[in-house]
């Protein structure tokens, strides 16, 4: 279970005998317990799929995708075994999964193909939930395929920005875009094992990811059950980090994932990625982002139009149960900021790389994966 953040339960995983639990389930392992507990929990509707997306149980953008697609595959089950009007229940379904998670695009991605097949099944009695449980697994395992072409892809761009005399390098790497955080392998952090596997890595730079401590509680525990060198850090020690010279591969890459992607490259993650861009900029650190084709947002000209999702004032008030700041303290909680074009040397998607990304090279590989 330890890397397996999404699993479909069929009806021979859970019977008991009753007819309720005779139906399928979708199993998250919550990863707000990291690394302290592995948990599973298990979910019967699209509500509770949602609540689960908006309460972190999983996270990172597209595993949101893959467990909304799952969220209306389950609820199609039940509507076909309750039986009765399911167009507008499912319509629903995906209302309440689309309103659990405003930044990640993937998840909108994703509630559209399984709304293009709820369509295509319009004038049937029941449910389609063959068809709709057949397209979740479809996304999900297309996503794996996708981590695997870009981890390729990122690892000859760090090859290509080494030297016979410098023939690896270490990497800095914010919040977490591993396993855990899509279908398999990894987004930045698909990249970072397959260039490790490769030689071209010596160390991984861990940034803590406040206030949610993705990098410390998920991305470090993924690099010490894979025996990656790795060293965690505050984000305040990213300069001092990228500044030191101890002859042995600096520094020569941050490498994030994304949660939305605008048409001119501006791309929005895991707040305090921009200071990170602009460090690595000011240190001569190039900057990777890596991310699917579907966190693309063509329809937005610039980073300006993504929305910014804003989260509880508790979580930057209390660490666990402790209460770190005064409750009468305004909180400002963002989730996500974006980093312009200009500070982002290669964009890398599972249909290619683009370099020094604006609006026309964007432009060209939307327009070039179309086509395939």
């Amino acid at each position: 279970m330890s890397l397996i953040p999404i699993r479909w339960l069929t009806q021979s995983d859970n019977a008991t005998g009753s007819d309720e639990d005779a139906l399928p389930r979708l199993a998250l392992l919550d990863q707000r317990l990291l690394p302290g507990e592995t948990r599973e929990i298990e979910l019967r509707d699209a509500d509770g799929v949602a609540r689960a997306i908006a309460d972190m149980v999983v996270r990172g953008a597209p595993a949101i995708g893959i467990a909304a697609a799952y969220g209306v595959a389950l609820e199609a089950v039940r509507a076909a075994h309750e039986g009765g009007a399911w167009g507008a229940r499912l319509e629903a379904a995906c209302e309440v999964l689309a309103a659990s998670r405003p930044t990640a695009v993937n998840l909108f991605w994703a509630l559209d193909r399984m709304r293009t097949v709820i369509a295509a099944h319009a004038m049937r009695e029941l449910a389609p939930h063959e068809a709709l449980l057949r397209e979740a697994v479809r996304i999900h395992e297309q996503d794996l395929e996708d981590n695997l072409r870009m981890a390729e892809f990122g690892a000859q761009v760090i090859a290509a920005s080494l030297t016979a005399d410098t023939p690896h390098c270490e990497v800095m790497t914010h919040c977490n875009t591993g396993a855990l955080a899509t279908g398999g392998h990894g987004t930045a952090l698909g990249v970072i094992r397959t260039a490790y596997a490769q030689g071209l890595i010596s160390r991984v730079h861990v940034n803590e990811t406040r206030p949610w401590w993705q990098g410390a509680r998920l991305t470090a525990w993924e690099l010490v059950q894979e025996k990656i060198p790795a060293r965690l850090a505050v984000e305040g020690a990213a300069s001092l980090i990228m500044q030191s010279r101890d002859g042995d591969g600096d520094v020569r890459w941050l490498i994030v994932g994304a949660d939305r992607i605008a048409a001119n490259g501006d791309t929005a993650n895991k707040i305090g990625t921009f200071s990170l861009a602009v460090q690595a900029r000011a240190h001569g650190v190039k900057v990777m982002v890596v991310a699917p084709l579907a966190t693309f947002d063509a329809s937005l000209d610039s980073g300006a139009a993504i929305p910014i999702e804003t989260r509880d004032a508790d979580e930057l008030r209390q660490a666990g149960n402790r209460r770190i700041a005064p409750d009468e303290i305004e909180v400002f909680n963002p989730v996500f900021d974006v980093t312009p074009h200009e500070y982002i040397d290669a964009i890398v998607t599972e249909h290619g790389v683009v370099e020094s990304p604006d609006s026309d090279s964007v432009g060209a590989l939307l327009g070039r994966a179309q086509r395939r």
